[in-house]
């Protein structure tokens, strides 16, 4: 299936490793132009060659921080010149928490809800014009399971998440009269690097070995029992921000393997 994507320029945060940059390779392979932000400025700018040559896909790499407003700033001016504007923003920097509410300091809210919520919101400020300006774009956020179904041990995760979800959907309302198509991805189990880390620390405390450790909590929360690839997700988002999803406004969509214990 042609998803028409070629020559569409694509800007991933968080997109050097994890489901960011499966997400970034997956848009290179249909062959967009791929821009990745994040952090690590050896790391995005490593991943962007790689994806560069193994695609021979244009690409770019921007070492930024998505809390910080000047850095969001910077990184509008970078694209700008480079390639005068966006058709796709993957809202996706992110990280998993965990604190209960009645300890954890608001600093720690404040710093996550910059992250999940208003980095979300001044990417699209930054980018939004230029969309219009070529007549529409997608907007895609991702959120987490966690929005509707929470684990217990990362509160803030879980309202931060749930806040990027209705955010979507107010902005989803409010572009698409300019042909800007807003939408949000529910992950559920994701076979990231940092479940592999989570999966070392807590398998050595339980005696057993990372894979065994992943392979329970798969059986014991998804139907079909194992996680999901970060490539198997970038599919979806592919494929979600291409014209075959044109009918696909304001909505939540949950990647998860059953997880989700609820109709939605």
């Amino acid at each position: 299936m042609d998803l028409g994507l070629k020559g569409k320029q694509v800007f991933i945060t968080g997109g050097s490793a994890g489901i960011g940059l499966a997400v970034a390779r997956a848009f290179a392979r249909e062959g967009a132009t791929v821009i990745i932000g994040a952090r690590q400025k050896e790391r995005v700018e490593r991943e962007a060659r790689t994806i560069a040559e193994e695609f021979s896909a244009e690409t770019l790499g921007i070492s930024m921080d998505v809390t910080i407003p000047e850095d969001i700033a910077r990184a509008e001016s970078d694209i700008v010149a480079r390639f005068g504007g966006l058709d796709i923003l993957i809202n996706n920097a992110g990280v998993g928490t965990e604190e209960t509410i009645m300890e954890a300091p608001d600093e720690k809210w404040y710093h996550i809800w910059d992250l999940h919520v208003m980095a979300a919101i001044r990417t699209a400020r930054a980018f939004v014009p230029y969309m219009k300006k070529r007549g529409g774009g997608v907007i895609l956020n991702t959120a987490s399971i966690c929005a509707k179904q929470p684990l217990y041990y990362e509160p803030i995760y879980n309202t931060t998440k749930a806040a990027l979800v209705m955010m979507g959907k107010c902005l989803a309302n409010e572009l698409i009269k300019d042909g800007i198509r807003v939408n949000t991805i529910n992950p559920g189990l994701i076979l990231t690097p940092d479940w592999w880390k989570t999966a070392g620390i807590l398998a050595e405390k339980e005696g057993t070995t990372a894979e065994a450790y992943l392979e329970a909590i798969a059986k014991e929360n998804t139907p079909i029992q194992r996680f999901a690839t970060p490539e198997e997700l970038a599919d979806f988002y592919v494929f979600l921000a291409s014209d075959r999803a044109s009918y696909c406004v304001g909505a939540t969509y949950y990647v998860d393997g059953g997880w989700l214990k609820v109709i939605d």
